[in-house]
């Protein structure tokens, strides 16, 4: 589980900081949240094939959460990409999509599976589920958990005791079942262990709102938007973000364990003292970068 940063920049880019995009690579999903101009070019610079990509999320409409999708999608389809591109954004989303292709001549052939996001879950499998919460924006714009689902793991030295290994009954044992092997009873609670899911939570673009501690509650980690500093907290208010120290104080209320920073405003050429205020709400606070890749254990 990673997440890598391709933008961190909000509404300008700067000589350093890109425009918002966040890759997140769990197995063999690759999820890309929000894809602002330019995000093509940070996955060459970055060395990554964005034809790994399987899901897209939309935030919100604003130009620089989304000005980077016709690009991409013209790199995917001149690159074969062969899988059912699925992309997930608030209410509006198929019709944005429709009219983006429109701005211009274009011979994208993809498949495209689009779905409006109101709240709630709305996507799941065997192995984790998304979810979404409406936040406090200008427009409709959606945060995003991802949770992972707990696993059971196979307690290898406990089955040998059984002369137990390399079967596929073993697979009743990691769904909850107890089995019967030569004649023994083998009870799933000794043979296995739960590991606990974890979870990741993205909150870009908005204002405060009890929604993003809902969402957030007791995340492994919360990406949070920082755009301005606690002077400037009229200002964020005003155009519906959050400040570094509002940030720090939602890690704190949502009992999240570790939180990142981005989406920074340009007029900021050393965020590091925007790190010095959320700490001072939240200890275990990380600032993003482009192309920064943090690992999730």
């Amino acid at each position: 589980m990673k997440i890598t940063f391709l933008g961190t920049s909000s509404m300008i880019p700067t000589a350093d900081r890109n425009h918002n995009s966040i890759l997140f690579d769990y197995e063999n999903e690759h999820i890309l949240i929000d894809c602002g101009e330019g995000t093509q070019r940070q996955f060459r610079i970055g060395n990554i094939n964005p034809v790994k990509i399987t899901k897209i999320l939309i935030t919100h409409w604003h130009g620089d959460h989304v000005l980077g999708l016709p690009g991409l999608l013209q790199n995917l389809s001149r690159h074969n990409y062969n899988k059912t591109l699925e992309v997930y954004g608030p209410k509006g989303t198929a019709n944005f999509f429709k009219n983006m292709f429109s701005w211009f001549y274009t011979d994208v052939q993809l498949k495209i599976k689009i779905k409006e996001v109101e709240e709630g879950v709305f996507f799941e499998n065997e192995d984790f589920i998304l979810k979404a919460t409406k936040l406090n924006h200008r427009v409709p714009c959606l945060g995003y958990s991802f949770i992972e689902k707990d696993k059971r793991k196979i307690n290898i030295n406990y089955l040998k005791k059984f002369g137990l290994k390399n079967n596929p009954i073993i697979r009743e044992l990691q769904k909850g079942k107890d089995i019967t092997w030569n004649e023994k009873k083998i009870k799933n609670k000794l043979a296995t262990t739960i590991k606990k899911g974890k979870k990741v939570t993205f909150i870009l673009d908005t204002g405060f709102t009890q929604n993003i501690i809902n969402l957030a509650k007791y995340s492994d980690l919360l990406v949070c938007e920082s755009t301005h500093s606690d002077e400037l907290k009229e200002k964020a208010e005003a155009y519906n973000h959050l400040t570094a120290k509002q940030a720090g104080e939602i890690a704190k209320k949502a009992n999240v364990k570790e939180l990142i920073l981005t989406h920074f405003s340009q007029r900021y050429k050393d965020v590091t003292f925007l790190l010095k205020e959320a700490k001072k709400q939240f200890k275990n606070v990380k600032l993003a970068n482009d192309f920064d890749g943090f690992e999730i254990n």
